[in-house]
């Protein structure tokens, strides 16, 4: 396939990755109708491990031995997985799915930032550095702390720190575990089991409260179960492992777009110019520290670590 047919199928197949990704806000705003953040977190986590342990085995893969081997997935399931859930589903009882969504696009950011503490990204770069600055003037223009009763807060902040950890769990992920030997789709159906550990320490918080289900919220948790939590996360872990491919940095690109599309259209979520105006700072940020070094050739940009994509809830 070449030509105008490769090209369409290619923007197609970003478009599907975008959908099921984007819309993962929208199935934890529905599931957090019937059920506490400690359930969804928990539900996710279950699925999501069952999905990717049906496919692991399926394909005739084991699950990871060796000690260490399991220290550090425990710690990268509770950045990249447990805390960020739980902090998602906490953060949008008050926060509408499509600014989550936005908010969520700020991973990038702090990567860049954590990657120039630990000495990855050595020095910043004008334009970086700027997009850095920018992408978080838009978060902040998305909070409106000079509002006294904005709608966001610590719901906000509790999605900033979800971003903030996947940036962390990327990270250590990166370093400890892919590129070592074991498959991607034993390390993601691992990790999701440590996760679902950790997470099952937190029911004694909301996790034990009784429950209604209705049609609508067992389609929500299903849906936020297998496919984004679990597929996504397999996919998630593959990016990670090519150290991010040009195709993932668009996808992380459409997913505010998505989400806040979603939010609109599906829950009639009220959008503000404020909000509005906040998004694109923050996208127009991200972009900017995306933009490859002048040293660097093309194919050689598309593979370094600053074009991973957005990391998903």
């Amino acid at each position: 396939m070449n030509g105008v047919a490769g090209r369409a199928w290619a923007w197609t197949r970003v478009g599907v990755l975008a959908l099921l990704w984007g819309s993962t806000f929208l199935w934890i705003e529905l599931a957090l109708d019937a059920l506490t953040p400690a359930q969804v977190t928990l539900s996710r986590c279950v699925l999501g491990t069952a999905t990717l342990l049906v496919a692991c085995l399926g394909s005739g893969r084991r699950l990871p031995r060796g000690r260490a081997v399991w220290g550090h997935l425990v710690v990268a399931a509770f950045f990249c997985n447990a805390l960020p859930f739980a902090m998602f589903s906490i953060g949008q009882q008050t926060v509408d799915s499509g600014v989550a969504g936005v908010l969520n696009a700020t991973t990038p950011l702090w990567s860049l930032l954590i990657g120039v503490v630990i000495g990855s990204e050595g020095g910043l770069r004008l334009a970086r550095l700027a997009g850095l600055l920018l992408g978080f003037a838009g978060v902040v223009l998305i909070f409106a702390p000079w509002q006294t009763a904005g709608p966001v807060g610590w719901g906000a902040l509790a999605i900033v720190a979800a971003a903030a950890s996947y940036a962390v769990g990327f990270a250590y992920m990166g370093r400890n575990l892919v590129g070592r030997g074991v498959p991607t789709i034993s390390l993601s159906a691992a990790q999701l089991i440590a996760a679902t550990g950790l997470t099952s320490l937190t029911l004694p918080a909301g996790g034990l409260a009784p429950i209604q289900i209705d049609p609508e919220t067992v389609l929500a948790v299903v849906v936020l179960g297998v496919v984004a939590t679990g597929i996504t996360f397999h996919l998630t872990y593959r990016i990670i492992a090519a150290e991010g491919a040009t195709n993932a940095a668009t996808v992380g690109y459409l997913l505010p777009v998505v989400s806040v599309a979603l939010g609109a259209v599906v829950l009639d979520e009220p959008f503000s110019l404020r909000i509005a105006a906040g998004m694109a700072v923050v996208l127009v940020g991200v972009a900017l520290t995306r933009r490859p070094e002048q040293t660097l050739s093309p194919s050689a940009s598309a593979d370094t670590p600053s074009a991973m994509s957005a990391p998903r809830a």
